[in-house]
């Protein structure tokens, strides 16, 4: 994800009084030194030509904060009034009123976004509507051409970051184990890029083309910009013909019929509602959490390596996920481990200790079954 560094943010400075480079300096919680930048590129008309100077209101220190103290490279979108929904509740309001299926009251305010992409840490953003701001007087302006080329520059700056991010595979690299593996880091990565790309653009006006641009999908840049042009009269209509009347039949068809549910899958969903029901009333501890969405993914990504269908899965596909589930089973071992420590029913206590039991035992397993697809 971004590196978000707002939480640590003490106070800062960006300089943008020389055309062409914007220089800053930021102050974090827990650093005697402030982190210096040295970038490329003008901030928006707002700020550009001026220096920009903010103070957080409540820093804190941000546990595992790792920025370079100097970061070079390209702007990104740097402005004092990028419109941001704000919420009009508390959080926990907020979270009820999504629970209920209701929408969170909200408005729209000014907010900071400054922006940055290092050679370092890659995407760096600080973004808040609660810092104090000054901006002093311009040493150049800015006119509207040359903002909007700014903005252009700023959004090839965001596709170039996520072709970095994603790291497309060789499609032609092979199907074992180890390709898989690689292919499902890179549909990770490729969920990761879309989130940052969708958090940017996703209240933007433009947001289809922007989103589409900044993921690589020139495919479906194409058909957005088909879309838009002036049918000429005499093209093909695109609309889809008036449906066939059929008479109305019996239904007889069951869902369930297509989807044969594999033992150790039949297992992990258990123990998924197991680990669920056991941190109900207990789920303000952080490992629970934990606990609960790592046996999610588990249960999630053995259905589709096990279960059945139309379609037999490829051995090195069902190795790679199985391998990965092994990763979060241990996530939900030491998670599990903590709560038993924590525990202080007798009773709640012995249950969270059967539940260790299960994961260890559908572990086990797991590494049988790779075994036994590796021998075969």
């Amino acid at each position: 994800m971004a590196c978000r560094i707002v939480q640590a943010v003490v106070r800062g400075e960006i300089d943008n009084t020389v055309e062409g480079k914007t220089a800053g300096w930021v102050w974090l919680a827990g650093r005697e030194q402030p982190v210096t930048l040295e970038l490329s590129g003008d901030c928006w008309r707002d700020l550009a030509g001026a220096r920009l100077t903010f103070r957080n209101p409540a820093p804190e220190v941000q546990v595992g904060l790792s920025l370079d103290p100097v970061q070079r490279g390209m702007i990104g979108d740097m402005t004092a009034s990028r419109k941001t929904k704000v919420a009009l509740v508390s959080d926990e309001e907020a979270h009820a009123l999504r629970a209920a299926g209701q929408d969170v009251p909200f408005s729209w305010k000014n907010s900071l976004y400054l922006e940055w992409f290092s050679e370092a840490n890659g995407r760096v953003l600080i973004e808040s509507s609660g810092f104090e701001l000054f901006i002093s007087e311009r040493a150049w302006k800015m006119d509207e051409d040359a903002e909007e080329a700014q903005k252009l520059a700023n959004l090839h700056a965001m596709r170039d970051a996520m072709v970095q991010l994603i790291r497309r595979v060789d499609p032609m690299a092979g199907d074992d184990e180890f390709v898989w593996e690689e292919r499902l880091k890179e549909s990770e990565r490729l969920t990761e890029a879309f989130v940052q790309v969708r958090e940017k653009y996703g209240d933007d006006p433009d947001a289809q083309r922007k989103e589409a641009f900044a993921m690589g999908w020139d495919g479906l840049l194409d058909a957005l910009a088909r879309e838009g042009e002036p049918q000429e009269a005499g093209e093909n209509d695109d609309s889809w013909p008036e449906e066939p009347e059929f008479e109305e039949e019996e239904e007889t068809w069951d869902p369930a019929s297509l989807l044969i549910q594999h033992p150790l899958q039949e297992k992990a969903q258990e123990i998924v509602l197991r680990g669920i029901d056991l941190t109900r009333a207990g789920n303000e501890h952080p490992a629970a959490h934990v606990l609960n969405r790592s046996l999610m993914q588990v249960s999630g990504k053995m259905a589709g390596a096990l279960n059945g269908g139309d379609y037999e899965r490829e051995t090195g596909f069902v190795l790679a996920l199985l391998k990965r589930c092994l990763n979060w089973q241990n996530e939900a071992l030491a998670a599990c481990m903590e709560l038993i420590d924590a525990a202080d029913d007798p009773d709640h206590q012995r249950a969270m200790e059967a539940l260790r039991d299960s994961i260890f035992e559908l572990r086990e397993d797991i590494v049988n079954l790779r075994k036994e697809l590796k021998e075969n």
